[in-house]
């Protein structure tokens, strides 16, 4: 495919355009969603402008799926201190609930999204991560941040779509890099009530840059949509199994962030100190993740980048049953957070790749958060239910994990497959 053809197939369309003129029309036609900066069709693929998308995206990742990841430290501060009589399938429902509703709740965000009003979201957003109150607050908040990340910066570029959504995801990993380092460095001198306030401060400051640069670039839809579109989710295959691979792949994918500084403590005998840097080092793993993944879709297409990361994650996910040493794992972590890092910031750019118009990618991204969303649910509880920290076994967990993940890599490479005979050329 010629590159000019491929940026076709990737230029999405807003809604009409042509009968919307700019923001001082909607102004005038008394519309009262929140104006955009332009409604031109063609995306600018750079600029001062669309690059501060990228940068207050970052911080609107950094802050929702930062906080999210995090919870690895907060599960072993939880499970060791503040709630020694649950189980740690138990515990790691909390973490899971916030994974979930962060989803779940994009249903609801998407259509609100497409609508316009992207500061309300991150406003509100922002209130309730900002308490930082684990499970339903920060989970609902994490949702109204996390959404409009991914979709702002889709209508910003095609051509360099995937690079730019990888740094905006990085800022997820570097959000759960420096957030159990902050944890574990002040939770004993100031406690667990100032620790959580100091997070908070910092949050709050993330999110204040976001709110002010973040801007609406195509013109509202006025069309009333249903939030779930079930003609695209039952009848296009390669959007239903692509969402299919994700709920698989989600079931197992954030096993180790949960359960790596347990691992480290209960099956290695290490220190503490190492169990909580463990995360920081996947996450950081992670950053790099995201980011060349992001440059390499760019070059071969985002399909054909996801399917043999997915691949390289399956095989580290059956090869740390394996393992039984610290190096090892340290090791181990490394190259899974960096796989992790394509797991995440690859599917938005591959749901954008497939919607065929831009004036529905928030709904489209809605629809799929339920099926990841369900999967982050139950993966994490059930594996915890199979671990038996008594004992030290977690093998059963980590084939949970395995399996999963491999179920995932089969249905992308579906995806792939679907995708090659409906279009010409191999960069997909």
């Amino acid at each position: 495919m010629s590159i000019q053809s491929n940026k076709d197939v990737l230029s999405l369309k807003s809604p009409s355009p042509a009968s919307v003129p700019g923001p001082a029309a909607f102004k005038a036609k008394g519309h009262t969603a929140e104006q955009p900066l332009t409604s031109l069709s063609s995306p600018p693929n750079g600029g001062v402008v669309a690059w501060l998308q990228v940068a207050g995206a970052f911080f609107l990742f950094f802050n929702s799926w930062g906080v999210v990841n995090t919870f690895g430290v907060y599960q072993t501060y939880y499970e060791e201190t503040l709630l020694p009589g649950y189980s740690a399938s138990a515990i790691s429902w909390i973490g899971t609930m916030q994974g979930f509703l962060l989803f779940l709740v994009g249903v609801i965000v998407g259509p609100i999204f497409d609508k316009g009003y992207l500061k309300s979201l991150i406003a509100i957003g922002s209130f309730l991560v900002v308490f930082l109150a684990h499970g339903v607050a920060v989970g609902t908040g994490c949702a109204f941040l996390f959404l409009p990340s991914v979709a702002v910066v889709a209508t910003y570029f095609t051509s360099r779509r995937a690079i730019a959504t990888g740094i905006t995801a990085s800022g997820g990993s570097i959000g759960a890099v420096i957030y159990p380092i902050m944890f574990h460095k002040l939770i004993d001198p100031v406690g667990f009530g100032w620790t959580t306030r100091i997070v908070a401060f910092v949050v709050l400051a993330g999110l204040s840059f976001s709110l002010a640069v973040i801007q609406m670039r195509l013109a509202p839809s006025k069309v009333t949509r249903s939030q779930i579109n079930l003609e695209a989710a039952f009848l296009e295959a390669p959007y239903l199994v692509l969402n299919c691979g994700l709920l698989f792949t989600f079931v197992g994918l954030y096993f180790p962030f949960f359960y790596l500084p347990t691992y480290f403590t209960s099956f290695l005998q290490s220190d503490a100190d190492i169990g909580v840097y463990s995360i920081a080092i996947l996450n950081a793993a992670s950053v790099f993740g995201r980011i060349t993944t992001g440059l390499l879709a760019d070059r071969i297409g985002c399909l054909n980048t996801i399917v043999p990361i997915s691949i390289i994650a399956s095989i580290l996910a059956f090869a740390w049953i394996a393992i039984r040493n610290e190096a090892g794992t340290i090791v181990y972590a490394c190259i899974y957070g960096f796989s992790s890092g394509a797991m995440v910031s690859l599917p938005p750019t591959i749901v954008a790749r497939l919607t065929p118009n831009v004036g529905i990618i928030g709904t489209r991204l809605g629809m799929t958060f339920i099926f990841t969303g369900i999967g982050l649910l139950v993966g994490n509880p059930i594996a915890g239910a199979l671990l038996d920290l008594e004992h030290a076994v977690f093998w059963k967990a980590q084939l949970l994990s395995a399996i999963m993940l491999v179920a995932g890599s089969l249905s992308f490479m579906w995806v792939r497959l679907l995708m090659g005979r409906k279009e010409r050329g191999w960069k997909i």
